[in-house]
């Protein structure tokens, strides 16, 4: 029996039980171990501040049973749609008040119930709201006893809504807490930096967003997941399939050693010689102690601030001495980066690797793998 991932592999035993594998991808037991404290905290602290600002008493219920169920999406699945602030908060309360419309407009209520769930749905899909509790709070509103039922069109703003809002609230400074993205901000979809018509490179070979759309009606379900982000997935995906298969070389092995640099306190005019003088687009900016604090290109120079390089310098890209040299393909393909600084743990500068390095080893690579041992032999 599959074990979560990461733990240990004692017949699929650990510490004597058997646990299944997560059913969501990239659920490890930290992270649910981190949802646990997120709900206990969120759901608890809900309870306390409506019950601090509206008081206690046999009237409506301070808190609803389907925060519980929206409280599992936010600290479970905070990348998801279906738990962003608007369909939590939307999706709860406009269903609120569907149920509510339901109750009042059809008195059987057995077909009230199945009305007011069909109208939350309907209600979210339009508001692009749509989220799994709501079901549950328009069933409340319709079957939650007299204390919801007598508040009537109350009660979608207190307590759903206020619900919603406090435990939205909670979560954000919760996931900010333990540095989880949220509100899951949806990757941004490369373009082209260079003003022409043209595909930007990283996405100009290989699948299209037009291919995960038709995949997407091929497979003719509706998945719980962005789709910015399975673009995204799947092009890290491409990513390490391409480091697992030529990885062997390390940025060590691939890097330039006699840097050029230039220094904190050196002028721009020095900067701008030394990128003409020596022909690169690249120069690492280093102090007196020979750490890296950032970059400095002709660019930088013709737009910003040349009366330092500290203003005129932009943040550095970097990389280790052992780590997959072929694993800078994307970084070094997103039409901004033109070398990357390969820097000791110090921030000590090593060497650096440019776009015509790397190209120089994949076409190595590809050549050697063409033309056998003999391409080696040749070379």
């Amino acid at each position: 029996m599959p074990e979560i991932t990461g733990a240990p592999r004692h017949g699929g035993r650990i510490f004597g039980f058997r646990l299944f594998r997560p059913i969501l991808a990239g659920a490890t037991l930290r992270e649910r171990l981190v949802a646990c404290l997120g709900a206990l905290a969120g759901i608890t602290l809900t309870g306390l501040l409506c019950g601090w600002f509206f008081g206690e008493g046999p009237h409506i219920p301070l808190i609803v049973a389907p925060m519980g169920a929206s409280a599992v999406l936010l600290f479970a699945v905070p990348a998801s749609p279906l738990a962003q602030p608007w369909p939590v908060i939307g999706g709860n309360t406009i269903s609120a008040f569907m149920g509510v419309l339901a109750a009042h407009l059809i008195p059987d209520p057995v077909v009230a119930i199945g009305v007011g769930v069909s109208l939350a749905i309907a209600a979210m899909s339009l508001t692009r709201s749509l989220h799994p509790p709501g079901g549950a709070a328009a069933l409340t509103a319709l079957i939650g006893g007299p204390a919801v039922t007598s508040a009537g069109f109350l009660f979608p703003l207190f307590p759903v809504c206020i619900n919603s809002v406090i435990l939205v609230a909670l979560g954000i400074a919760f996931h900010k807490v333990s540095r989880r993205n949220y509100p899951h901000v949806p990757v941004v979809v490369p373009v082209n930096n260079h003003g022409t018509a043209d595909l930007p490179a990283t996405i100009r070979v290989g699948f299209k967003p037009e291919d995960v759309d038709a995949a997407l009606v091929a497979l003719d379900e509706t998945l719980d997941i962005d789709r910015s982000d399975i673009d995204r997935l799947l092009h890290q995906v491409e990513l390490h399939a391409l480091v697992r298969t030529e990885g062997d070389l390390t940025c060590r092995e691939v890097m330039s050693r006699d840097v050029v640099t230039i220094g904190l306190d050196d002028s721009a005019g020095r900067a701008r010689e030394l990128l003409l003088t020596h022909n690169i687009r690249t120069l690492p900016v280093v102090d007196a102690a020979g750490r890296l604090k950032g970059t400095l290109g002709l660019r930088e120079l013709a737009l910003r601030d040349p009366s330092s390089i500290a203003a005129a310098m932009s943040d550095a890209r970097t990389a280790a001495p052992d780590d997959p040299a072929v694993g800078l393909v994307q970084t070094l393909t997103d039409g901004r980066t033109h070398a990357i600084v390969v820097t000791a743990a110090d921030r000590t500068v090593l060497g650096v690797i440019t776009q015509t390095d790397l190209l120089a080893t994949l076409a190595r690579s590809a050549s050697a793998k063409a033309f056998g041992p003999r391409a080696d032999m040749a070379a």
